[in-house]
């Protein structure tokens, strides 16, 4: 039987890699297994994995045949997995030795349907501690009740699928695959359904992943049409939080998040190329009159005028080419 799959997706990380690599073997217990996903790399990664399958316990390459991205290449590890847990971890990222058996057997201990864990997070040689946001430990909660205060940082806005460790009836249930084809910002429709239709999760103050910041080849670090694809994510978001029984309650956290990523792209809209920052602009405020109007209007009341005033221009832009459904507070209209 096996207790733990783990799915590492890789793209072009031969730098990184071996250090993940070590890390997983460090991990390795023979009821353990470890799923590669080579997505399509051209640079010297796929030989390293190569050389992982033959020498690591329990590990077990997957390829792609052309590049689909992280949340596919995380689809393709999961529809291979067979452990009673899941978790994940990225190509450049690395593990403390033991720390899934700990994880393990928080699991074991206390029956959840998922863990949250804190990361260490590893910019050049300076480390820090990230907690995530939920301040009983140790304690089974309801995955629901975490995700307001809306004008709060709350386990919705920590998204990372590697922080933690899932029980294959959410795999079973539908709720750990992502969205195919988010090429960034696909962990956020992911956290968002996680959390509205899980039953029960646990934080723990196990901390033993290391996530690389920094990285050239990261989406995080380039300025390309991928990085639009977060508009896409949180429409997602809204659209299925307009849906849910407690919509109302829900709706205010996701549209005030929406606008905060929304600001936070277009006060740094420099990075981009001209043509993406274009698009960004005009996705953005096709975005804003997506949102239920009246929702918006309360969660831009309650913002810092800076970005309010951000938010309130883009609002006011004519409208574009992008043509989506219009969401409302009770639904989602064509």
């Amino acid at each position: 039987m096996v207790k733990l799959s783990v799915v590492v997706p890789f793209f072009n990380v031969q730098t990184y890699a071996p250090d993940t690599l070590t890390s997983l073997r460090a991990n390795a217990r023979e009821d353990f297994e470890f799923l590669l996903v080579d997505d399509c790399s051209t640079d010297g990664t796929p030989e390293l994995l190569e050389r992982a399958a033959r020498e690591i316990p329990g590990a077990v390459l997957l390829r792609h045949e052309q590049n689909e991205g992280l949340a596919t290449a995380r689809n393709t590890g999961l529809d291979a997995a067979r452990g009673q847990y899941l978790a994940f971890l990225d190509g450049d990222d690395w593990l403390s030795p033991g720390h899934y058996a700990r994880l393990v057997a928080s699991m074991d201990e206390l029956g959840c349907d998922f863990l949250r864990t804190d990361h260490v997070r590893c910019t050049g040689r300076s480390r820090s501690v990230r907690r995530s946001p939920i301040g009983r430990r140790g304690e089974v909660l309801r995955p629901r009740d975490a995700i307001l205060p809306a004008d709060r940082t709350t386990s919705v806005d920590y998204p990372y699928a590697w922080a933690g460790m899932y029980h294959r009836r959410l795999l079973d249930r539908g709720l750990l695959h992502f969205t195919p084809g988010l090429r960034t910002a696909e962990d956020r429709p992911w956290i968002w359904r996680l959390h509205r239709e899980a039953e029960s999760f646990a934080a723990v103050s196990t901390l033993g992943i290391f996530y690389r910041r920094g990285v050239s080849t990261s989406l995080t670090q380039i300025g390309d049409i991928r990085q639009l694809d977060f508009i896409r994510a949180f429409d997602q978001v809204i659209e299925e939080t307009a849906k849910d029984v407690d919509a109302d309650r829900l709706l205010p956290k996701a549209v005030r998040t929406y606008c905060a990523l929304i600001s936070h792209h277009v006060s740094s809209i420099e990075r981009f190329e001209p043509a993406v920052a274009k698009k960004l602009r005009s996705m953005s405020a096709a975005a804003l009159r997506r949102m239920p109007q009246d929702v918006l209007g309360e969660a831009l009341a309650s913002m810092d005028e800076q970005r309010a005033v951000v938010l309130r221009k883009l609002r006011r832009r004519r409208a574009g080419t992008v043509s989506l459904p219009q969401i409302s507070g009770s639904g989602v209209a064509a």
